[in-house]
């Protein structure tokens, strides 16, 4: 592997040199009132991303796997009842960690590439009628397959079932690279990581609680104690922590903030659509077809791309990785073997697109798949000189 290579992994992601410094920081006395003046702004740059009015947001040393752990322990008790659908990996795991915590879950087994089945989450709910069902888990873009939720339909479904039952989004490898509306969807409490739409190194948990979540946390008796809100929100009101933060990560998110901000959401949704759309483009030239079922689930921050039967889509990866120095993302669970995946997501231009297209069909053409060098390039080509969106700007 080489560094001077960009990564096309779904995550982490390429880094901006101004967040790379930001990150790169001398030790501060985290009790100091330098601290503070890093934190809250941090906090209320993510209430925006999140398109929150009313979000309390919390920041713990962690990955987007404490943001869950997060979520359930401080709104839920032994017992209670979960409703979620297995699509992927990430649906996997988070079903796994609340069967761990002694929750029960009520799973809807789902094609990996299709989405979140809202029809069918409205006829569990209309048939719940004395309320059972606490909480809906639904992962906005399934990172293994590439598929990205409606998660409106979703709230349609709890609001269509009139069903109180709260709804908690993983929006690990969304939030920060694709349309995310807190307040509108109605989400009760969102998880994302500092390392991929924030474009920032591996360390943070970043999770929003509704006012509605917030109301839950006395009543639940999942134990925690590193992951309590309340620990953390009383800190957060004497400026400080209760134990030792990520200092130099919570400087990046501030900056990493103000630099989504001033590219403007809009922007930053529409230069990962463009770069996506150009990496499509180059899949459907190639004549191969994305694990995404359809056009309306792809996703914007990676695709999962299927290869020919009987060739094992690790061996490309492997290949690029030794060959070239090139990381791509391998196939997990039900899809391992089957798909190689392409991040296009975070610190990522046209120009560095391209060159990860031209990497994947030398790997292919080196392993014997039917594949004309430059085909998938060409057809990105199309895509990128044809579009108008504006391109990320580092900040100073």
């Amino acid at each position: 592997m080489s560094f001077q290579n960009p990564v096309f992994i779904p995550g982490p992601t390429n880094m901006p040199e101004a967040l790379r410094r930001a990150v790169d920081m001398p030790t501060l006395d985290h009790r100091s009132s330098l601290f503070a003046e890093m934190l809250h702004p941090a906090r209320a740059g993510v209430k925006k991303v999140l398109k929150s009015e009313t979000a309390e947001v919390f920041f713990f040393p962690s990955t987007g796997t404490g943001g869950w752990e997060t979520a359930l322990t401080n709104t839920l008790s032994p017992g209670d009842t979960i409703l979620a659908a297995r699509n992927g990996m990430f649906s996997h795991r988070w079903i796994d960690m609340c069967q761990r915590h002694g929750l029960n879950v009520q799973v809807v087994e789902t094609e990996w590439g299709l989405g979140l089945p809202a029809d069918r989450f409205e006829e569990i709910l209309s048939s719940d009628t004395s309320h059972q069902i606490k909480v809906v888990l639904a992962t906005h873009n399934e990172t293994a397959t590439g598929v990205k939720s409606d998660i409106a339909a979703v709230r349609k479904a709890l609001d269509a079932a009139g069903h109180p039952a709260m709804l908690y989004v993983d929006g690990v490898s969304s939030i920060a690279s694709m349309d995310f509306r807190m307040d509108e969807w109605g989400v009760d409490i969102a998880v994302t990581g500092s390392q991929k739409g924030f474009m920032l190194p591996a360390g943070l948990a970043i999770v929003g609680f509704s006012p509605k979540a917030m109301q839950m946390v006395e009543a639940a008796t999942l134990p925690r104690t590193f992951f309590d809100i309340r620990d953390m929100g009383r800190s957060y009101a004497a400026n400080g922590y209760p134990y030792t933060p990520a200092v130099g990560l919570l400087n990046g998110l501030n900056k990493s903030c103000d630099m989504l901000l001033a590219e403007g959401l809009e922007n930053v949704f529409a230069r990962h659509h463009r770069i996506a759309s150009g990496v499509r483009a180059a899949v459907h030239a190639w004549g191969m077809e994305l694990c995404a079922a359809s056009p309306d689930l792809y996703s914007d921050s990676v695709s999962a791309i299927r290869t020919p039967d009987g060739f094992d889509a690790t061996q490309f990866v492997t290949h690029a990785a030794d060959t070239y120095g090139v990381a791509f993302g391998v196939g997990l669970g039900d899809v391992a073997g089957k798909v190689f995946r392409i991040g296009h997501l975070g610190m990522l231009t046209d120009v560095m697109a391209l060159s990860g297209i031209a990497t994947a069909e030398m790997c292919m053409a080196d392993l014997g798949l039917d594949i004309r060098l430059g085909s998938g390039v060409a057809a990105a080509q199309e895509v990128y000189r044809g579009s108008t969106a504006k391109p990320l700007k580092e900040a100073a």
